[in-house]
């Protein structure tokens, strides 16, 4: 069989066996659709099924999670933890509260994070979970309850050396203190089985900047490519969480200027940009007050809120979707390009649609897949866990320096794979062939487990 008919054939099956779980079934296809001149290299690849089983997490736990509100009423949630692959090391991902959790999401997550954390170089398996439980609306007191509950199950499956939880949409470093805290007593163990902790009890500095600011690295070293840089380029965000405004932070402190931003109401178009007094009112609006960008609007002159409107038609050089997947359609990308877009880096795992992706790839400008750029987040989590081990603590500058160290790699990673198996400049293809290589020659090490 050749391999077109091999990955034909494989696709099919994969359809066949779950035919709900469309978005799983879109994230393979994007990594499998590049690895044809892998697999015609490496046959071994195909005799010993290493597709087959990667493509299978190695555990999924689904659990009730019971918790009363504050008036005394029971409710329950679904809990999940999908442990998707550990050749590399201990299972590694974030945890996601939102109600539009389901196990499709939580495998398609999982299946990236695998790829992520073998780019990043650092010993790190993959993994995702969640629950379909929405933190907004909720006390703390409420959220508190419904975080105990749900460790109360997830402790059995989960340490330092199994499988290492972080924080992800929905859960911040409070959710992560109040599951670490249950963690804790249960285990009567102190270490490091969550990252994205709290910096004054075992947390690393800079974790809650990690994504953004990689993603802005990324992006520079894109540019670089090209002769070109940050400095005075328009640049767009979409989502309005931490990767959102880190990157704008980031971006910023880079040279671009930021000119559209968004949230769940709209978006914003900004035309003097985000300066520091912007952006500390930006931080405070979300991290504290968690108010709505209608505010902004109202507070400076020349920004503009646009009601259910996303940024994509505003003029950029550089755009960075970091909100959710499949956000950016085929007609956004395209209107990007109409509007001179030079460099789409992502900053959410797979914002952009197939369709949206051929556009940017045929039109010639720079894009990364957020297997690639996002990477920083969970790079810095290993870092914290080395600090945990070490006890120790490094300042910010420290951290930054191995941040950008690990996204220049990864840069450098990207590009090397794709150049070996002639697709020079494809960052897509560069990024799942050198993720999937060091999983898979480690699949293959450890014999048919």
């Amino acid at each position: 069989m050749d391999t077109n008919a091999y990955l034909t054939e494989f696709m099919a099956a994969q359809t066949k066996k779950d035919p709900a779980q469309k978005v799983f079934h879109q994230a393979v296809r994007e990594v499998v659709t590049t690895l044809k001149p892998v697999l015609e290299q490496n046959p071994v690849y195909i005799q010993e099924k290493i597709l087959e089983r990667v493509v299978e997490p190695e555990r999924i736990i689904i659990f009730r999670v019971p918790w009363q509100d504050d008036k005394g009423g029971v409710h329950v949630n679904r809990g999940f933890r999908v442990q998707f692959n550990s050749a590399l090391g201990p299972y590694k991902g974030g945890i996601r509260f939102h109600e539009t959790v389901t196990q499709d999401s939580l495998k398609f997550l999982g299946f990236e994070q695998t790829f992520k954390n073998s780019l990043t170089t650092l010993p790190l398996g993959g993994g995702k979970g969640g629950s379909d439980f929405d933190t907004r609306g909720k006390s703390a007191s409420e959220v508190m309850r419904f975080c105990h509950s749900f460790i109360n199950e997830l402790y059995h499956h989960i340490g330092y050396h199994t499988d290492i939880p972080a924080g992800d949409l929905g859960c911040g470093a409070r959710e992560i203190g109040y599951m670490f805290g249950q963690y804790k007593k249960l285990t009567n163990d102190f270490t490091g089985a969550f990252t994205g902790k709290k910096p004054n009890w075992g947390g690393s500095l800079l974790r809650p900047e990690a994504t953004g600011y990689g993603v802005a690295y990324f992006a520079q070293n894109m540019l670089a490519t090209r002769g070109d840089s940050l400095k005075g380029k328009t640049a767009i965000v979409s989502g309005c969480g931490n990767v959102g405004i880190y990157a704008i932070e980031k971006l910023t402190q880079l040279g671009a200027k930021v000119v559209g931003f968004m949230d769940y109401d709209g978006s914003i178009y900004d035309e003097h940009g985000v300066d520091e007094e912007r952006l500390t009112f930006l931080k405070d609006l979300v991290f504290v007050r968690r108010g709505s960008l209608r505010e902004y609007d109202k507070k400076f002159k020349g920004a503009h809120f646009r009601s259910g409107k996303k940024t994509w038609d505003i003029p950029c050089d550089v755009a960075c979707p970091t909100a959710c997947e499949n956000e950016l359609h085929e007609k956004d990308a395209k209107e990007l390009l109409r509007n001179g877009c030079k460099c789409v880096c992502e900053g959410s795992n797979m914002p952009c649609t197939p369709e949206a992706v051929d556009a940017f790839q045929h039109a010639g400008i720079l894009y990364s897949p957020g297997k690639a750029s996002n990477a920083g987040g969970v790079a810095v989590s290993g870092l914290e866990m080395t600090q945990n081990s070490m006890r120790v603590y490094w300042t910010r500058e420290e951290v930054d320096q191995y941040l950008r160290r690990i996204m220049n790699s990864i840069h450098q990673s990207c590009l090397s794979a794709a150049e070996e198996y002639g697709l020079k400049g494809n960052y897509m293809a560069g990024a799942n062939i050198a993720g999937f290589k060091k999983v898979a020659d480690a699949m293959l090490d450890q014999g048919l487990v």
